[in-house]
């Protein structure tokens, strides 16, 4: 079964659960912004991806966040967990976990090869 990541009220995220509904693919959901993320499953997800693919950097969370923060945010792995882990809204939605790979963002293409 899929996992899928991310933040309920968000224009990618409703766009991949009525892909996965209409593809009739079984998911497990996992909110983010209620459930929170630990740093293990971030970690995983920056080593798999990097934080290029992971950190969403042009949303408003990212601006509000200080040129200090920011700065804390790029400079290590350590740094970056935390933020990410404290700032859930700026982990790129969604990451669905299928098993073999992941996919960030929503990606009609990849989605459908799911298939």
């Amino acid at each position: 079964m899929l996992k899928v990541y991310g933040i309920k009220n968000c224009s990618s995220m409703k766009k991949t659960f009525d892909l996965l509904t209409e593809l009739e693919l079984a998911y497990e959901f996992h909110d983010y912004k209620k459930h929170g993320i630990d740093a293990e499953t971030v970690k995983v997800w920056l080593d798999e991806m990097g934080a290029d693919r992971v950190l969403n950097k042009k949303g408003t969370t990212w601006r509000k966040l200080t040129p200090t923060e920011q700065d804390t945010a790029l400079a290590s792995d350590a740094g970056l967990i935390e933020a990410l882990t404290t700032h859930t809204s700026l982990i790129k939605r969604p990451i669905i976990v299928t098993g073999k790979a992941l996919i960030v963002g929503f990606d009609e293409a990849s989605i459908r090869a799911l298939k």
